[in-house]
């Protein structure tokens, strides 16, 4: 499939996705309650032709792009639910870029649809809620999100701090797993001690302004720079309850790290009198294939639009993705989408320049179709 075949089905439709993702913007849903953006992401998806499943999960969308020829079968994911804040529509706001996620995967499915005569093989583009409480990909998959069919790869976009045209590869990186543990104290000052004891574990620290945020983008991009190995941790201390507790929490990459963490949390306990317990299993780190990054960033490279392919190194500390859970169904990547470098993601002042939408739709189409001839 040529870029000018690309381009005549993507071109017409550039206006209107920018306006849904305005719609989707002015009308942010928390985790969970992402019902009118399903909604207009549903109402698309069926305009266009497709076969299209609604509640799945919750409030998640799946929609099936058939080529005219039997072919291999792959899954493109993007997330719809906005993030929690004080200010903003209903306590909520879109400053992590989710609603940009949204828009760009209608489009691929807009765009497939439009080529699928030319097309052999199948994907499935899911609409996924809940992302950052890490309940809708679980929630999707056991719903059945991906019944009846068993794609081979998975590809997905996260928005980043970079310049439109620009992407981020994250070849055997991504983003951390999370672990997290309640501590019952035996009073608030020995609680606050212990915490002090247990922030001491973090080599990281989240970044306090753009420059920092700049110099932790640019040591992704190093090799072995100080976040190939990290631990970060945070806590929230309750001196009202009876006992005392406070929960914890501790990401760290590689995850293989997160034994001797646990390991390490209930010796600081135990010598501060306390009683630790984990409510479950680590949650997994998002991990990209190593082979499937660089195959699919060395084709972005060559796609018009497309600036530069950036090699990230390292896990993004600050956050998790539990698109993580589809990785670990089948191997895939997820790429960096440059949306401009005003703001930093999940903080007031984050915004978008929405060229990057047509960017993503133009990228990640030729990607899929790419993919699907391999």
């Amino acid at each position: 499939m040529t870029g000018a075949q690309i381009e005549a089905v993507a071109a017409p439709l550039d206006e209107a996705l920018i306006g849904l993702r305005r719609e989707i913007h002015r009308w942010p849903e928390l985790a969970g309650e992402e019902r009118r953006t399903a909604g207009l992401v549903a109402e698309r998806l069926r305009a266009a032709g497709l076969d299209v499943r609604t509640g799945v999960g919750g409030h998640g969308v799946v929609a099936v792009v058939e080529g005219a020829r039997q072919g291999r079968t792959l899954l493109y994911r993007a997330d719809m639910d906005a993030v929690a804040v004080e200010q903003g529509t209903a306590g909520a706001a879109h400053i992590c870029g989710h609603d940009v996620h949204t828009v760009v995967g209608v489009g691929v499915a807009e765009v497939l649809a439009g080529l699928r005569d030319q097309v052999a093989g199948r994907v499935v583009v899911v609409f996924q809620p809940a992302e950052e409480t890490l309940e809708g990909a679980r929630a999707m998959l056991d719903d059945g999100a991906l019944d009846p069919y068993s794609p081979e790869e998975a590809y997905a976009l996260h928005c980043g701090p970079l310049p439109v045209g620009v992407f981020a590869a994250m070849p055997g990186a991504g983003h951390p797993g999370f672990d997290a543990a309640r501590l019952e104290l035996p009073g608030a000052d020995a609680g606050r001690a212990l915490l002090d004891r247990i922030d001491a574990m973090s080599t990281v620290r989240r970044p306090e302004s753009d420059a920092e945020f700049a110099d932790m983008v640019t040591a992704l991009q190093t090799p072995d720079g100080p976040l190939a190995r990290f631990v970060l941790t945070g806590s929230q201390l309750d001196a009202d309850a009876d006992p005392v507790t406070a929960d914890v929490w501790v990401r760290a990459w590689p995850e293989e790290r997160h034994p001797e963490l646990r390991d390490g949390l209930r010796r600081l306990a135990a010598e501060a009198g306390a009683r630790i317990t984990f409510p479950g299993p680590p949650f997994p780190a998002m991990v990209c294939s190593p082979e499937l990054t660089e195959a699919a960033a060395a084709h972005l490279r060559e796609q018009p639009g497309v600036d530069a392919v950036l090699t990230l190194h390292a896990a993004w500390p600050f956050s998790m993705e539990d698109f993580a859970l589809f990785l670990h169904r089948m191997p895939g990547t997820m790429f960096v989408l440059g949306v401009g470098e005003q703001g930093r993601p999940h903080k007031p002042g984050f915004t978008v320049d929405e060229r990057a939408i047509g960017v993503g739709v133009r990228a990640m189409t030729a990607l899929l179709l790419h993919r699907l001839d391999a």
